[in-house]
Parts: C-alpha cells; sequence; structure tokens
C-alpha cells in the first residue's frame, strides 16, 4: 500500500504521471476547463480545499521544481495572502516566477492535468513544473 496523506486516488494518479519537466496546475474555483485535459476536482464549498493546502498536500509526496503565478497576484492580494501561498510551496519549490496573467495561462495547454480547488481568492491559480 502507498503511504502518503492524500486520500484522493484521481490526485494521486495524475502525481504518478507527471514526469521531468512535465507541468500541473493547482487552479482556483473559477479557473476555466481546458478542453482535453484531464481535471481533478477538489472544490467542496466555496474556500474548501484552498490552493496552499493542496499545494501543502502535494509537495510531501511530490517536489516541483518550478512554479509560476499570475503577477496580478501580488497586486491584488494582502501580504498574509502573499505569504501563505509562499510558504504553501516552501523553499523546495524552486524560483517562483510571477508573469502577467495571460502569459502564465499560456503555459496551461500541454499540461499533464489541472487541479481545481475551491480557492475564491483572485489570480490564486499555480503552474507546477517537475524537476
Amino acid at each position: 500500500m502507498i503511504e502518503t496523506r492524500i486520500l484522493n486516488p484521481r490526485l494521486l494518479s495524475l502525481l504518478a504521471r507527471v514526469r521531468h519537466t512535465n507541468r500541473i496546475v493547482i487552479a482556483d474555483a473559477m479557473f476555466p476547463s481546458w478542453p482535453g485535459m484531464e481535471e481533478v476536482d477538489l472544490s467542496l464549498v466555496a474556500g474548501v480545499p484552498t490552493v496552499p493546502q493542496v499545494l501543502a498536500a502535494i509537495r510531501a509526496t511530490w517536489k516541483p521544481g518550478a512554479a509560476w503565478m499570475a503577477r496580478e497576484f501580488l497586486e491584488n492580494n494582502d501580504a498574509g495572502t502573499r505569504r501563505e501561498f509562499e510558504e504553501a510551496l516552501g523553499a523546495g519549490a524552486g524560483v517562483l516566477q510571477y508573469e502577467p496573467h495571460v502569459e502564465m495561462k499560456g503555459r496551461v495547454p500541454g499540461s499533464t492535468g489541472l487541479v481545481r480547488t475551491g480557492e475564491m481568492r483572485i489570480y490564486a491559480n499555480v503552474v507546477l513544473e517537475s524537476r
């Protein structure tokens, strides 16, 4: 039996299939579906679970090499929220880069999958690339 904190079998399956330099997207509740891309929907109610909660769970098992978020996240969220996301990504996430939202969304096509959360904070999407 696999020993992990993650209980969702679809999420475990997705993470197991992400290889070197593949990407996954951890998305807020408003992020659009992407035609043809596998989606694991973890949303329960508004705000549950949050992107940082999902990031923390994933990082216990899977180590990203790089991460991207929209620059607009910085402009539309307070310092406490920004710190919460940075802590959830942790030092092992490599270099977190901020870029315009349109450019960040340009990294979505070709990703192995998208994990939808109940996150309601604006621009709270993260593209993760595996090591």
